[in-house]
């Protein structure tokens, strides 16, 4: 076991971890953070994007012990005082999700991409979403969110 210290969403925690913990059982099983969602545990789908120190990491491909000392965002993080971040607004008035299980790892993807370019083109949105798979929307209105929140 190993003491490891992480800041999730701007909150500090003090957890035990054992070195083989990915951090998206972390999040999900010591912190109760379920919207960093499983889903292929093998780094291909995106489902479990977060963000470590405000890049977009697969949170299956990264140990909790590598997290220590580290800043973590996760869907949970996005809104503030109870409003939602403009992506997550967005995703919603452009019907950018169905089923909804990609949709966290979409907004933090989207999130990384518009901090380090706030005015992507088209093709610029869609490199960056090329580790996120969704079965369900086509991409189009998810691009079509990113854009309108770009612009």
């Amino acid at each position: 076991m190993r003491d490891v210290s992480l800041t999730v969403n701007g909150v500090r925690h003090e957890l035990e971890l054992e070195p083989r913990e990915l951090l998206v059982y972390v999040l999900r099983e010591r912190l109760g953070l379920t919207g960093t969602v499983v889903g292929c545990d093998t780094s291909s789908c995106g489902a479990c994007t977060v963000l470590l120190d405000g890049e977009s990491v697969k949170s299956c491909t990264v140990l909790g012990v590598q997290a220590d000392g580290h800043e973590i965002t996760t869907v949970e993080g996005l809104a503030r005082d109870g409003e939602l971040h403009p992506l997550q607004q967005s995703f919603h008035e452009h019907h950018a999700l169905q089923c909804g299980y990609c949709t966290s790892g979409m907004l933090l993807a989207a999130a990384s991409l518009l901090a380090e370019n706030p005015s992507p083109s088209e093709a610029e949105i869609r490199q960056a979403l090329e580790g996120n798979l969704c079965r369900c929307t086509g991409y189009q209105n998810i691009v079509d969110a990113i854009q309108a929140v770009a612009s």
